[in-house]
């Protein structure tokens, strides 16, 4: 399968990251608990992924031979779910049911609750592996088909994560493509204070892979690395994202304490939505959840 054939324009792209900003933030405030900051980072990588990677319709999911996408950092499936929303791919109604008992959209992705989830995630390094299995099945299959997974940085520090790594590289998976949010925080401090990862870049070209290092908020260059990504026939390949973990919303960005879960207050949501141009009047929609019942939010 060739790359995409539109490219959407960049505009385009930003007005439905920033759509998803908005949702995301929401959804956690009506959830009382969540995830924000790596979310708000993974927001423009989730939006070049579905619409323009995937692309992929309801009817989509009937067919076996469709291109896959797994988020290996379930806790920022906030992003994911209002990204998903945005494409089609559930009512934006559920949105509002983030985290709440017998409701679709659980803290973490539950495949059998919701479509579009290809795989069950949270236990970090899971999901990476699960991509690679379904990558490797449609290798011995035949099928020209791109895997995409996305994954944490702290994340990384998961043995398994190099074990897949290493298996992907081996079997010569060029149709596997990992995008890593690197926004350099996890839950409790800055990587490098609690396992440092770099030379991020040189690991995993010695691991065989084919490394791209971009600007993950960078909607062009997003778009740049997946077209590689497409041109690429020996290898798996990696890109690397520099993000920023809150991104958006200035008293969140870079602040380990805004990885979750938290709870955010009314004026910890109005402020982060005035960030993301929303007003005060405006916010009175996302306070009472009517925002979920908007076909344009």
């Amino acid at each position: 399968m060739d790359a995409p054939q539109t490219k959407l324009a960049s505009a385009d792209l930003e007005r439905r990251a920033l759509q998803a900003r908005r949702l995301s933030l929401a959804m956690i405030y009506h959830a009382k608990s969540g995830h924000p900051g790596g979310s708000l980072s993974a927001v423009d990588l989730l939006t070049v992924l579905y619409f323009q990677e995937l692309q992929l319709t309801d009817a989509a999911f009937s067919d076996w031979n469709r291109p896959r996408f797994v988020l290996s950092k379930g806790h920022a499936c906030p992003a994911h779910y209002a990204v998903a929303a945005l494409a089609g791919l559930l009512p934006m109604s559920e949105l509002g049911g983030l985290r709440k008992i017998n409701r679709a959209l659980q803290g973490h992705p539950h495949v059998g609750a919701t479509p579009f989830v290809e795989a069950s995630t949270g236990s970090l390094g899971q999901g990476f592996s699960i991509a690679l299995g379904m990558a490797l099945g449609f290798h011995h299959r035949g099928v020209d088909l791109p895997v995409f997974a996305m994954l944490g940085d702290g994340e990384l520090q998961e043995g398994q994560v190099w074990e897949t790594a290493m298996f992907a590289a081996h079997y010569r998976l060029n149709r596997f493509c990992a995008v890593i949010d690197y926004n350099k925080l996890q839950s409790d401090a800055r990587n490098s204070e609690i396992m440092g990862l770099e030379p991020l870049g040189d690991k995993w070209r010695s691991f065989g892979w084919a490394v791209q290092e971009i600007d993950g908020h960078d909607l062009e260059a997003i778009q740049a690395a997946f077209g590689a990504f497409h041109q690429e026939k020996d290898k798996p390949t990696v890109i690397i994202a520099h993000t920023i973990k809150g991104k958006g919303v200035g008293y969140m960005e870079d602040i380990p304490a805004w990885h979750g879960s938290v709870k955010l207050t009314d004026d910890n949501l109005l402020d982060a939505l005035a960030a993301c141009g929303v007003t005060r009047e405006q916010g009175a929609a996302y306070l009472s959840g009517a925002v979920f019942e908007e076909a344009n939010p």
